[in-house]
């Protein structure tokens, strides 16, 4: 294995961060078909839908996090933690390669219509590397190491390497957070100090928030500012109802297509956004390709019904997850009901009930005066400015109904009966 420093690699210009050095191995993972997949799948789904700019993609978030690996590395080595060039180069590799398991509009079909595992969970990876990623890694001579630190195989790196790419407030996180916050123009970055503090105890990565035996509140701070535009982030772009509304209509489509036997999730692994979107357009069902359509022309459904956390109290809200977001058949059946009693064809009515919000990044690993703890530990410094943020990103549940703009009065008494809440949105002619 040729270190970083052993020999060229190729300097990459990213408008986030500007020049991305690669070692050797590295460029040469970078060209894998694999990963070169990623430049046909964007990292913010439907949110160019709301945020035209938003067309980065999983190819160029790789390149981030795995620059931002190494400047982690360089503040581990800062501390006192002792990384080997060939331990850095496999861990920016790992960067490299973190989503390689992405499918078009992943987020979308795993997380809110739960159509498929996790991109990061199950066997999807397992199936790639039998696909030829793990013979092209095997020639390079990183299959084991890089197996591991996926989470694909046991991992025989340090125990902190593989959170540096996926845990709490890793590579992943740091990068996304700019480059998302940069394409949508919204006016949100972190001080470049917090790579100063990231540390290894008890073979976990944490921040050190500790100086001289004392506790360090600047440290705290610039922490608590990640959370911060974390969450505005997640108000803005991640859970805009456009941004929703579109998705859910390509996750609809895509269930359609699955269930006529016309799409599997290993073919989704063979395509980006523009061709799953053409594949449902033209050889699709045609309910998926009328919605397929209606995407291609912006047409977009409209909210006819919303509840949120405001209304909905947290046991309702673990039920209606329960009922329409963990069970396909329920969340079918009341959106064939819906459609019946609205005389719509049934893929215009999109019942939306996404997981409960749940801020991990709260729970990163730190260094205090006290020990190694929670950063949301109730008994750790300024636990209540972090609950609070916690509070807010729980806070932003939504439950929506999806139909068609003339349809939208219609359906809010229907699905007030149906689900015993009144619609907190008011439906306009612009939904």
């Amino acid at each position: 294995m040729t270190g970083r420093a052993g020999g060229r690699g190729m300097v990459i210009r990213d408008p986030v961060h500007g020049d991305i050095e690669l070692g050797p191995l590295e460029a040469a993972v970078l060209d894998l078909p694999a990963v070169q997949r990623l430049r046909g799948i964007k990292q913010l789904g439907t949110a160019s839908y709301v945020y035209p700019g938003a067309l980065h993609t999983r190819f160029d978030h790789s390149l981030g996090a795995c620059a931002l690996a190494h400047r982690m590395m360089d503040g581990l080595r800062r501390a006192g933690t002792p990384v080997s060039a060939e331990l850095e180069e496999l861990i920016g590799v790992g960067a490299l390669l973190h989503d390689v398991t992405h499918v078009p509009f992943g987020h979308t079909l795993e997380d809110e219509r739960r159509l498929f595992p996790r991109h990061d969970k199950g066997t999807r990876l397992a199936r790639l590397l039998d696909m030829g990623l793990g013979e092209a890694l095997g020639r390079l001579g990183i299959g084991g190491p890089v197996a591991g630190l996926l989470g694909a195989a046991a991992n025989e790196l340090p125990g902190w390497a593989p959170e540096v790419i996926a845990s709490t407030l890793d590579a992943d996180l740091l990068d996304y957070l700019r480059r998302d916050g940069y394409f949508t123009g919204l006016a949100q970055d972190y001080d470049d100090r917090v790579f100063r503090y990231f540390s290894v105890a008890d073979d976990h990565l944490a921040l050190r928030m500790v100086k001289h035996g004392m506790d360090r509140p600047d440290a705290r701070s610039e922490v608590i500012q990640l959370l911060r535009m974390r969450y505005f982030l997640t108000e803005r772009v991640y859970y805009h109802h456009t941004k929703v509304v579109a998705g859910a209509m390509i996750s609809k489509a895509v269930e359609i297509a699955l269930d006529a036997g016309a799409l599997t999730e290993d073919d989704l692994l063979a395509l980006n956004d523009w061709t799953l979107l053409d594949r449902l357009q033209h050889a699709a069902p045609a309910a998926a390709a009328r919605l397929a359509e209606r995407l291609r022309r912006r047409d977009l459904l409209k909210r006819g019904y919303v509840v949120s956390a405001g209304s909905v109290g947290p046991e309702e809200r673990a039920q209606l997850v329960h009922r329409f977001h963990e069970s396909r058949t329920e969340r079918a059946g009341v959106e064939a009901q819906l459609a019946g009693a609205l005389g719509l064809p049934p893929e215009e009515v999109i019942v939306y009930c996404p997981a409960l919000s749940v801020m991990k990044e709260a729970g990163a690993w730190v260094e205090t005066a006290s020990g190694l703890r929670r950063l949301n530990d109730p008994q750790g410094a300024g636990f209540g400015e972090i609950q609070a943020i916690e509070a807010r990103y729980a806070g932003l549940w939504r439950f929506y109904v999806f139909v068609p703009a003339a349809a939208a009065a219609a359906v809010m008494g229907l699905a007030a009966e149906i689900f015993g809440h009144r619609s907190e949105h008011r439906a306009t002619a612009r939904g």
